[in-house]
């Protein structure tokens, strides 16, 4: 090492899966008189092109074994990259032991996650668990005051600049660096493989016993954001676990890129739309539906969606659970819109919505399962929470009839149509229905009257005085007292769905009796904080 931190580059041990860049690096190493060793697939490519290497076997002067398991795990490879060069006693016995110092590594691992998303079966996946190479990484990268590492084949031209610059050699900064990026490369690495392992165990199980005593997460940066939920705020967009369609998957087939707000918010959307069976729309603002309708066909549940709150569906979110065709997009367009998401997006629909420049649309391929199993996180100061995603359904057999009359028919219907709505409107959620769409949504107050209340006059400002008259309402927890309630029996509803489970139960009953409505309990809760 020079006196200014600098390293020169005269062994490097190259072994990669991702061949992208190798030529590159190889001539570049090989006309600076760097010695060269490699293993298979490397080996090859590089002498294909007149790159002379050295095969670690024959460096090492011990084969290949067990199908290739074995064979860079040799004290004369991470001998020569632990080896510290300013220690003597570290040179004495490198040299007693005929090691020879590496200077840099290039490696990058066997592909595990790109074998799991194949379909792979499992033997194939743990045959794909690369062991001699994070070993050798994290060697190089514990070392860095004497070994740079490259684990990404997008940092070689910057690598080999700067070795052209500085006559062959690697400054402390840049190891650094990349060794910061190597240990988060195997950290990546082996939270795939742990939650692959943990997931497959729970398969094999067929239900989630517990929750372990360590969380690993294996995240990819999808997106640099411009900012967070305000400028001030820095931010990135991450993907990781199953690919779930949504927001995660989609294809941006036009408009400037998503924010971290649009994405908040497309993917509360998209997942509420997911909830319906016939065509339906969600329309969203600032993560909570403001209007929500299913249809026989698209166009006229959009057209029932925005009818609930014109007003703040205005930059909203619009989100489709059938492929967007050229009639929706033509009503799409007459409003501002900031993103709309559906499973496809035909061609003249895709042309209409072309004149919309500043509009995101994303077509995601299919639609997610609402009644699947998966993680959801929230991030607390110095830790995380990590619950099942809500995936919780109710269906007519669920419920409990607990007034004197019972819901009629087209009244069950639109009470698990409201309720599968409140699902996805923040607490305290109240929401009116009617033939299948919102008339009055109440989100996120801290009492939840106030809920009632607000729902209430959201109906009437969109739809008249007698907006709610003969609609259905649904509360995403009980009511506690009877307060929330009459708010919706002043409104004019009709029936009523909510979990149950107060206190005050029988109360409530009473006054729903008293007024005539029918109730429902569900007994299943659907806060969303």
């Amino acid at each position: 090492m020079t006196a200014d931190g600098f390293i020169k580059i005269k062994r490097a041990l190259v072994s990669v899966s991702d061949k992208s860049g190798l030529a590159d690096l190889g001539r570049a190493l090989a006309a600076r008189g760097v010695e060269i060793l490699s293993t298979g697939g490397s080996a090859k490519t590089l002498r294909e092109i007149g790159i002379p290497v050295i095969e670690v076997a024959d460096y090492t002067g011990f084969p290949e074994i067990l199908d290739g398991r074995v064979k860079t795990l040799h004290p004369k490879i991470h001998g020569g990259l632990l080896g510290r060069r300013d220690l003597e006693s570290h040179r004495e016995a490198m040299a007693d032991h005929e090691i020879g110092a590496i200077d840099l590594l290039a490696v990058n691992l066997y592909p595990f996650r790109e074998t799991l998303a194949s379909g792979a079966d499992r033997a194939t996946c743990i045959e794909n668990i690369d062991i001699g190479g994070p070993a050798m990484i994290r060697a190089a990268a514990k070392n860095h005051a004497g070994v740079a590492v490259l684990t990404d084949a997008t940092d070689y031209p910057a690598l080999l600049k700067e070795l052209r610059e500085n006559d062959g050699a690697v400054s402390s900064a840049t190891r650094q660096q990349l060794a910061a990026k190597a240990f988060a490369h195997t950290a990546a690495y082996d939270a795939a493989i742990a939650a692959w392992m943990t997931d497959a165990e729970e398969e094999e199980e067929k239900e989630v016993t517990e929750l372990g005593a360590q969380l690993t997460l294996a995240a990819e940066r999808v997106q640099e954001l411009r900012y967070g939920e305000n400028p001030h705020q820095k931010a990135a967009f991450y993907r990781y676990g199953a690919a779930r369609p949504g927001v995660a998957t989609a294809e941006q087939l036009q408009g400037k890129a998503l924010s971290y707000n649009n994405l908040n918010d497309t993917d509360a959307a998209f997942e509420a739309v997911s909830e319906f069976e016939r065509p339906a729309v969600v329309i969203v603002k600032h993560a909570n539906p403001c209007g929500v309708a299913q249809a026989d066909d698209l166009s006229e549940a959009y057209q029932r969606a925005l009818a609930c709150d014109p007003v703040s569906a205005y930059g909203g979110i619009i989100a489709l659970n059938r492929p967007l065709d050229g009639q929706t997009a033509s009503m799409i367009a007459e409003i501002f819109a900031e993103v709309v998401i559906a499973p496809q997006v035909e061609r003249d629909a895709q042309e209409i919505l072309a004149a919309k420049k500043n509009l995101r649309l994303l077509s995601t391929g299919s639609l997610p399962d609402p009644a699947a199993a998966g993680w959801s996180f929230k991030s607390l100061a110095g830790g995380l929470l990590l619950q099942e995603r809500d995936h919780g359904r109710v269906a007519p057999s669920d419920l409990k009839v607990v007034t004197k009359r019972s819901p009629s028919e087209a009244e069950l219907a639109d009470l698990l149509f409201a309720f599968r709505v409140a699902k996805h409107v923040k607490s305290n959620a109240i929401v009116y229905a009617r033939d299948g769409r919102t008339i009055g949504i109440g989100a996120g107050q801290m009492s939840r009257v106030d809920s009632s209340r607000i729902a209430a006059w959201k109906a009437r400002e969109a739809g008249g005085e007698e907006a709610t008259r003969g609609s259905v309402v649904a509360s995403d927890a009980f009511f506690p007292f009877a307060d929330g309630l009459q708010a919706a029996i002043d409104a004019g509803a009709t029936a009523v769905i909510q979990p149950g489970g107060s206190l005050r139960d029988q109360e409530v009953i009473d006054a729903a009796d008293s007024a005539g409505l029918a109730m429902v309990f569900t007994g299943m809760r659907h806060f969303r904080h």
